[in-house]
């Protein structure tokens, strides 16, 4: 019985000819653009397969900002599972698009069948025939250069002639430049293309950086005893503190709020509610009579003087940060010309910030559902202000806290008119919200690196931030803040300190230290998991040469570790993580390393980081390294130079190391490769 094609019903397919499935990095089925930053190695995975045995490739086709076309030909990460991969550098800053091209590889399947045939005289001259065609269709294809085409035609004029042995014939046609120009432009019967992914290029800092915290209000702040009384820091002094954090490695210096402080139940030291004269209160009970989140306080100097102040940080190498910290003390101006932007209770009295248990009496919250557009109008109003004069990096307090629809306006309105712009979330919440806010935007995020202490957490935590978040989420890992002193550093010594500086240096791109840190500040108070004499409710001038002199400091190590990343290309990047083994449960053990960069000529580049997290014992182990992560074979011996040390050893796929915590419980083993030009 004949069948009427014109009768065959129209049935909608998403197969495609060659399925192509599971593409990475997208986020959320395309609702936001993955990201990346410049000079990132960043990896891309897609699932395909064809019918039958015929050979079939994939290319990821990567589109610049500028409209040029990159090709990078996939290989598979697992044959058993269909699964391709490849890595791509990304250097320039901007808007990208991606998709995968999935094709049947006409040229390797003839390449492979002719490799059996030939040899066993099978099918000799019909094989060669369907060789020379092939290399005919592609000396007319326009995309190849014109000597190209002209040798393609060449060499299928040879596949004809049989006066040349098959085995010849074959021979030309399996040399590797003719191999290599068909990688990129394949010759292909049967092909799909998945739809276009965005992927959004941040400029490097947004996820490379050392960001060091600094409350300007304790730097140059004296006690005056006639007075019995405080005298606040100010920006002309704070400004003398920045080439000391310059010179230890740090890139962006970060002030905690900067504007007037409210009076009305003011917070006394160590977050008390009965102030004593001249106690400054917290910075982020922003607003009074003197201005609210565009002004700076008066006792820190005037905007000039802030100025004065980014421009002496810009000459010492620094960014600056400040906080964005979208609440108000009940002095704010707010209050006053806008009530409704707050929650007002039954009897008309505002509502104050809690976490129950917690209060924060001197402080109110904004209600974002109370007139949305003008709260937005104000907030990015001051954003503009700010960067007007020279800020580059907003650090969001409490972003959780918000909604997160304004975040993601916000944050698009700003970068839009300011691309260079880098917004770090304060976001200690729940894992849902912490991932969605750096969806919707946010270049960077606090993390749980500071909670997170044993090796099988780190292990754990590395390998989440490293590869499964990596494409939307950047973290930051600071090893204290003014709100959080772990129990491990607080009785770990400095030992412990080292410990978790080189874990927060390197484990990821991004970290931070809060000023104090590096002369083992570690007293808590006995009520919080935070330190004595809150920085957040008084002055703290620190006396470095004090410290230094007492044994006291840590600077060294941290000057090390900064200038490790530096040097050291593997330690630009966030997804490169591998962990390795130890005999001893305490020592964890961790790799960093990129390939060489056949674009520049980069060499590779790695590191293995060894740390001794048991506070006060000394370890004595071995360690067992995979050979293939480090780009090295298998059985091989290698040089390695401690960067904290400049000790140098050789190690094997079996080492010995000694971790001191009296000394320095760790290593920052940079790998010195063979040379295999």
């Amino acid at each position: 019985m004949s069948v009427d094609a014109d009768a065959t019903p129209t049935v909608a397919t998403r197969a495609g000819r060659i399925a192509i499935l599971d593409p990475f990095p997208v986020v959320d089925c395309a609702r936001w653009p993955a990201r990346a930053y410049e000079g990132e190695w960043v990896p891309f995975e897609v699932t395909s397969y064809r019918e039958g045995h015929d050979l079939m490739g994939v290319i990821l086709e990567l589109t610049a900002p500028d409209g040029q076309v990159h090709r990078h030909r996939m290989e598979y990460a697992n044959r058993g599972l269909d699964r391709w991969a490849t890595r791509a550098r990304i250097r320039q800053a901007g808007r990208w698009q991606f998709r995968f091209w999935a094709f049947g590889d006409d040229w390797e399947t003839w390449l492979h069948d002719a490799g059996i045939k030939i040899p066993r005289r099978l099918d000799t001259e019909l094989t060669l025939a369907i060789g020379a065609q092939l290399l005919e269709r592609a000396s007319s294809d326009a995309d190849r250069t014109d000597t190209v085409r002209a040798e393609f035609a060449r060499l299928a004029a040879v596949m004809r002639d049989t006066a040349v042995s098959p085995e010849e014939r074959f021979h030309r046609a399996s040399q590797d430049r003719i191999a290599q120009e068909f990688r990129l432009r394949p010759a292909a019967s049967v092909e799909s293309r998945s739809a276009v992914f965005d992927l959004v290029v941040d400029r490097e800092r947004a996820g490379f950086s050392a960001w060091y915290e600094l409350f300007p209000r304790s730097a140059g702040a004296r006690f005056i005893k006639s007075r019995q009384q405080w005298k606040s820091g100010t920006f002309r002094t704070a400004a003398r503190e920045l080439p000391r954090i310059a010179e230890l490695g740090f890139d962006i210096v970060y002030l905690p709020p900067i504007h007037p402080i409210g009076l009305t139940n003011r917070k006394g030291r160590n977050n008390s509610l009965t102030p004593h004269p001249g106690d400054p209160g917290s910075p982020w009970a922003i607003g009074s009579a003197q201005g609210g989140h565009d002004a700076v306080h008066p006792d820190l100097g005037t905007l000039s003087d802030f100025r004065t102040f980014v421009r002496a940080a810009h000459r010492a190498g620094l960014e600056v940060a400040i906080d964005l910290a979208l609440q108000a003390s009940p002095d704010h101006p707010w209050v006053r010309e806008h009530p409704e932007w707050f929650t007002t209770l039954p009897g008309g009295s505002i509502a104050f910030a809690e976490n129950p248990p917690k209060k924060y009496q001197d402080i109110y919250p904004i209600n974002f559902d109370n007139d949305p557009a003008g709260i937005r109008a104000e907030v990015l109003r001051i954003c503009e202000h700010w960067i007007a004069q020279g800020v580059t990096l907003f650090r969001v307090d409490n972003p959780h806290t918000k909604p997160t629809e304004f975040w993601e306006w916000l944050i698009a309105a700003v970068r839009s008119q300011h691309p260079e712009v880098i917004f770090l979330a304060e976001a200690f919440t729940r894992p849902a919200p912490m991932r969605t806010l750096a969806k919707v935007g946010f270049q960077q995020s606090y993390s749980y690196f500071a909670w997170r202490h044993t090796p099988g957490e780190l292990a754990d935590y590395f390998t989440e931030v490293s590869h499964e978040t990596a494409h939307f989420l950047r973290p930051n890992f600071f090893p204290t803040t003014p709100d959080i002193l772990t129990p491990y550093l607080e009785n770990g010594g400095r030992g412990a300190s080292i410990a978790r500086a080189v874990l927060a240096a390197t484990g990821s791109s991004s970290w931070g230290m809060y000023s104090g840190f590096e002369i083992l500040e570690t007293a808590k108070r006995p009520d919080a998991d935070e330190q004595l004499d809150n920085e957040k409710y008084e002055y703290r001038p620190r006396d470095w040469e004090a410290a230094r002199a007492d044994g006291h400091s840590i600077e060294d190590v941290v000057r090390a570790l900064n200038r490790a990343r530096r040097e050291i290309p593997a330690l630009h990047q966030l997804r490169n993580i591998t962990i390795h083994h130890s005999d001893d449960p305490a020592v964890f053990v961790y790799s960093k390393c990129t390939p060489a960069d056949p674009a520049t000529g980069e060499p590779p580049s790695g590191v293995i980081v060894v740390v001794n997290t048991a506070a006060h014992t000394d370890i004595s182990t071995l360690i067992h390294l995979d050979m293939t992560a480090l780009g090295l074979d298998p059985g091989a011996q290698f040089p390695v130079t401690d960067m904290l040390t400049g000790a140098q050893w050789t190690w094997s796929e079996t080492s010995f190391v000694r971790l001191d915590m009296n000394a320095i419980p760790a290593h920052v083993a940079r790998i010195t490769y063979p040379d295999r030009t």
